[in-house]
């Protein structure tokens, strides 16, 4: 089980799936995706809590039910196991949009709080057997989540409220309260934040 954490924007999805192509073009080895972003709560949940304009900051995710699905992946005791994926495109997490069979090697997770130090978050470190934190400029972090927002069609208003208001405070909080990884690597092309 590997951990791929980082801010919003950072890379960490595109690093996570080429490392999983990678380990699948091998020989002798599998691997498979799981993001966290699957276990958004629904937009009608974040609605009632009045956290909607907030989604994405880790009071919007469901951190128990995160934990439980790794454990049960790790403990791998049954023959698939379907994960929630969650679709960027109409903002909706998707229950079992994604199976993985218990053949599988490696599992790489990726997600913004997976090195969290608070409770109930500090729970899922233990679980990985690595985990790697992505670090990112937040120079960087701000054009990238603007070509993000603008490829969704999003106006320069909305756009600029995501990621000021949002995804940097977000990013923000996540490079500084998460524990120590294993490994804290730079993505290609940015300069490391630390």
């Amino acid at each position: 089980m590997v951990a791929i954490a980082g801010a919003p924007g950072s890379g960490k999805s595109t690093i996570a799936e080429r490392v999983v192509d990678a380990l699948n073009a091998g020989e002798g080895v599998s691997a498979a995706l799981f993001p966290m972003d699957g276990f958004h709560y629904d937009d009608a949940v974040l609605e009632e809590m009045n956290r909607r304009p907030f989604k994405g900051a880790i009071d919007t995710f469901d951190a128990h039910g995160l934990h439980h699905m790794l454990e049960r992946l790790k403990a791998n005791q049954d023959d698939v196991v379907a994960v929630p994926v969650f679709d960027r495109a109409i903002e909706i997490a998707r229950a079992g949009g994604r199976l993985i069979p218990q053949s599988v090697d490696i599992i790489v997770c990726e997600g913004n709080y997976l090195l969290a130090g608070q409770s109930p978050w500090d729970r899922l470190k233990p679980i990985f057997d690595l985990t790697v934190f992505v670090d990112v400029d937040e120079d960087d972090l701000r054009a990238r989540l603007r070509d993000r927002w603008r490829s969704f069609g999003l106006g320069e208003g909305e756009i600029n409220r995501k990621v000021e208001e949002n995804d940097l405070p977000n990013g923000r909080f996540i490079t500084s309260t998460s524990t120590e990884p294993d490994l804290r690597i730079g993505n290609p092309g940015s300069t490391p934040a630390s």
